[in-house]
C-alpha cells in the first residue's frame, strides 16, 4: 500500500479508536492490530501516540464543508442575515454530528479526560470563530436589530439547541418525529422571537 493510502487508513483507524475509547483507553497496539499493520509501522508515520493523536485532530479541520460554511456565514453577515446566519450555525453543528460523529465523540473524550491535547486543539478551531459570531452580535446590537442579551449567551442559545439535538439524534438513537431542517426552523423561530429588539 502507498504511504499516503498508509497514513489514511492509520487516520481512519486511529480516529475510530479514539472516539470509541478516548486517548487514553486507545493503544497504538489495538490501532495497528485492526489496520493489519505492526506497531512500528504507525511510528513510522507518527513518531508518538500524541502525534497520531494530533494528526487525526486536524485531518478534520480546514474540511471543504468548513470553508463553505464559513463563507455562507460570512455573506450572512454582510447582508445582516441574522436568520441566515443563525440558521447556518444549527445546521453546520447537525451537519458536523451526522457526517463525522466520530470527531465529535474524540472531543467529548479530550473533555472527560482532562486531556488539554484535545481541548486545546477545539478552543484553537473555536474560539476565533466565537469572537467573529460575537462581534456580528455586538454590531447587530448597537444598531438596534437585536436585543441585548449577552452575546455569548445567544449563541449558546442556538448551538445549545442545535447541538442537543445532533447528540440525541447521532448519538444516542433518539427520533424525535421532525426532520433536521424542520427541527432547526424551529430553534430559529424560538431564538428569533426571544432577542429581536423590540
Amino acid at each position: 500500500m502507498p504511504a499516503s493510502d498508509r497514513r489514511t487508513q492509520l487516520l481512519q483507524i486511529a480516529l475510530n479508536a479514539f472516539s470509541r475509547k478516548g486517548f487514553n483507553g486507545a493503544t497504538t497496539k489495538e490501532i495497528a492490530a485492526e489496520a493489519g499493520v505492526t506497531e512500528a509501522v504507525i511510528f513510522r508515520h507518527f513518531p508518538t501516540k500524541q502525534a497520531l493523536y494530533q494528526a487525526v485532530l486536524e485531518s478534520e479541520i480546514g474540511c471543504p464543508g468548513f470553508e463553505k460554511w464559513l463563507a455562507e456565514a460570512k455573506a450572512c453577515m454582510d447582508r445582516n442575515d441574522d436568520e441566515g446566519l443563525f440558521t447556518a450555525i444549527a445546521s453546520a453543528i447537525l451537519e458536523s454530528y451526522k457526517g463525522e460523529a466520530a470527531i465529535e465523540r474524540v472531543l467529548l473524550f479530550a473533555a472527560l479526560e482532562g486531556n488539554e491535547q484535545g481541548l486545546e486543539h477545539h478552543r484553537s478551531f473555536s474560539i476565533p470563530i466565537f469572537q467573529l459570531l460575537r462581534d456580528y452580535i455586538v454590531r447587530r446590537q448597537s444598531e438596534g436589530a437585536l436585543a441585548g442579551y449577552r452575546p455569548g449567551a445567544i449563541l449558546a442559545a442556538i448551538a445549545g439547541m442545535a447541538q442537543r439535538h445532533a447528540m440525541s439524534t447521532q448519538l444516542f438513537g433518539f427520533h424525535l418525529g421532525a426532520t433536521d431542517e424542520e427541527m432547526v426552523s424551529d430553534f430559529i423561530q424560538i431564538l428569533m422571537n426571544g432577542i429581536k429588539a423590540r
